[in-house]
């Protein structure tokens, strides 16, 4: 088994709310300053700039894991994480045709800027992506195990579309097999209170600025077949879709 520090939870410049400077480029270099060895991107309801960030990844070492921050139809915010590009590509255009499209107010929202291989701006998402989508919670576990990804709550600890927040309480389905948290220091509380005993815990920055992509904190215990970044991806959701307490 071997430790890697990871942040699983980051934003684009593709999110409306995040910053323009957060092209993936920087993102991944804010990732190496940082100490990370594997990085998610998880945008607002798309997986446009993975590409971006798998390309700067190559260059720089970081582990990049394609996924997405889908906004289910109860406004609730989950993390969907896959074992491949491609395949996260292909969840992206199926959720492209559930999105509700309503015109971005940059104004108010922010730009939403798609990024070239080369991590340059190149074309601006017109429609806003972070409202919410047609997919239940429900109907989204089943979406997202289609192309092999793990699905689970993101911030349970924030009021903000986390879902405890939201419901009230963690349902019974779909059953869980992780959780996210904001503050770490919130999970021993949460464990009693909402019985979380039987599933991982992740914790993650939601990065919306470069300066919010966290330290060489938060470490996961792996055993990939090889060293190659398919290898611990595979790994990675593997190890998120078996649940436990420890990570």
């Amino acid at each position: 088994m071997k430790q890697y520090y990871y942040d699983l939870h980051t934003h684009s410049c593709l999110s409306p709310c995040a910053d323009n400077d957060n092209t993936p480029g920087n993102l991944v270099g804010m990732g190496v300053l940082a100490g990370l060895q594997i990085m998610a991107l998880t945008d607002h309801n798309t997986c446009r700039n993975c590409p971006s960030f798998f390309a700067a990844a190559a260059q720089h070492g970081i582990v990049p894991v394609a996924g997405m921050e889908l906004t289910t139809a109860e406004d609730i915010h989950m993390v969907c994480l896959f074992e491949t590009l491609e395949a996260a590509m292909a969840f992206g255009e199926e959720i492209d045709r559930r999105r509700i499209r309503i015109p971005n107010r940059t104004d108010i929202f922010g730009e939403q800027w798609v990024c070239d291989t080369t991590d340059t701006p190149c074309e601006q998402e017109s429609d806003l992506l972070s409202n919410a989508t047609t997919v239940s919670l429900e109907e989204g576990e089943a979406l997202v195990a289609r192309f092999g990804g793990v699905y689970y709550p993101a911030h349970i600890d924030r009021e903000a579309n986390g879902i405890i927040a939201t419901l009230g309480m963690l349902p019974p389905t779909p059953h869980f097999t992780c959780v996210e948290f904001k503050d770490g220091g919130k999970i021993a509380e949460y464990r009693e209170t909402y019985g979380l005993h039987d599933m991982a815990v992740v914790v993650d920055s939601d990065a919306h600025y470069l300066w919010d992509v966290q330290e060489k904190v938060n470490a996961i215990s792996l055993d990939p077949a090889d060293d190659s970044d398919q290898a611990v991806r595979t790994a990675l959701i593997h190890r998120l879709k078996q649940g436990g307490s420890t990570l």
